[in-house]
């Protein structure tokens, strides 16, 4: 199969899902008849396009219509978390085919971590009957700062010896295809925005679990700022608090209301048991968890202010709470933002779940080879 990375108008216009024929390509693109044939017969001959029947005839044999074969290619997304690796496979539309989730430590290191990605998406491809060659690349999402013209972790606060480790260079001789990496939040707003709102043009997509970090949509792309540090809302002072952060800082928002401060102030050990808590009606969590969502609002109330924002979407492994994290953030965020931009905004639970991150990824890798 020809190289994705040479995606053109004609594709691009397919990429709906709408059966086209040659002369709607033709006058949707602009581009000659000759060129749109001879890029029909290339897509045909790769696979990425397929015959759909025949439109309805206005004389003469009826012209043959074409449609995007999302099943032509395969892209592998993994999310690397804290304590967990998920990996999936997905179709060219982002829907996920095939999927596990190990237990595994960040802090074992890029080489233990990154050989299990590969070795994960290797028997994913085998259990789907599909070859390495399927594959139109894979994306990557790490649990700290990552610059993203390198896709090198950046001095990350809980990954030990991966700073500025070549993830891609690891990763690119096993895994066919570009290797696209970025830090779990911004895959996760990805996610959330490709499959939820598509539409929307301006929303944050804040995760509350061991760490606290934003996702940035704006203007409906995802905003990563000069470094890829945009969104880094867990190292900004919470008013009122010097607690030491993991980063070195004092009173940093992660110090005070991340699962990681949470669980210390409960003496439980991980999110997980503060959501059993919460469930269980333990008033003690309950409050806490409250408390912690208006923590987060307060610092949010400044991103709303600065970035006005249509939606907020709230997940993370607290997020599975239930109301009492919403609740908290909502009362802070309404009461310290003006009127003209909280009118319309809506802040809600995330609907990708525990698929926001692994959608995010593919997403990554979709959007570079199908829309480049």
């Amino acid at each position: 199969m020809s190289d994705l990375g040479t995606a053109d108008a004609v594709l691009r216009l397919l990429l709906d899902g709408q059966p086209r024929t040659r002369a709607e390509l033709i006058e949707r693109s602009g581009l000659a008849r000759s060129t749109v044939t001879g890029r029909i017969e290339a897509l045909l001959a790769d696979g990425l396009v397929v015959p759909s029947g025949e439109a309805a005839s206005t004389g003469g044999r009826p012209p043959a219509r074409f449609r995007f074969n999302p099943g032509a290619r395969l892209v592998l997304a993994a999310d690397v978390g804290a304590t967990h690796l998920s990996v999936a496979l997905t179709d060219l539309a982002g829907e996920i085919l095939h999927r596990s989730t190990t237990p595994l430590e960040i802090a074992e290191g890029p080489e233990v971590v990154l050989a299990a990605v590969a070795e994960a998406g290797h028997a994913l491809l085998r259990e789907a009957q599909r070859s390495p060659d399927d594959l139109a690349g894979t994306g990557v999402g790490l649990p700290g700062p990552v610059e993203h013209s390198t896709g090198r972790p950046n001095h990350p606060p809980i990954m030990p010896g991966w700073d500025s480790y070549d993830v891609v260079g690891r990763l690119s001789p096993e895994l066919p295809g570009p290797v696209l990496v970025d830090n779990d939040v911004n895959i996760m707003a990805l996610g959330e925005h490709a499959t939820t709102y598509p539409d929307v043009e301006h929303l944050l997509f804040v995760k509350v679990a061991t760490g606290i970090g934003a996702g940035v949509i704006s203007g409906g792309r995802l905003h990563r700022g000069a470094q890829g540090a945009a969104g880094d809302i867990g190292h900004i002072q919470a008013p009122g608090h010097t607690e030491l952060c993991r980063c070195g800082n004092t009173g940093c928002l992660e110090a005070v209301a991340s699962a990681a401060a949470l669980a210390t102030r409960l003496g439980v050990g991980t999110s997980g048991d503060i959501v059993e808590l919460v469930r269980s009606g333990n008033t003690a969590a309950i409050a806490e968890i409250r408390q912690a969502g208006r923590e987060i609002g307060t610092v949010l109330a400044a991103a709303v202010s600065l970035l006005n924002p249509s939606v907020i979407v709230v997940g993370g492994s607290l997020s599975q709470a239930g109301d009492s994290l919403l609740a908290g953030l909502r009362e802070a965020v309404y009461a310290r933002s003006l009127p003209l931009a909280t009118t319309h905004l809506h802040v809600v639970p995330s609907r990708t779940g525990r698929d926001a991150a692994l959608l995010g990824a593919a997403t990554l890798v979709l959007n570079q080879v199908l829309q480049s």
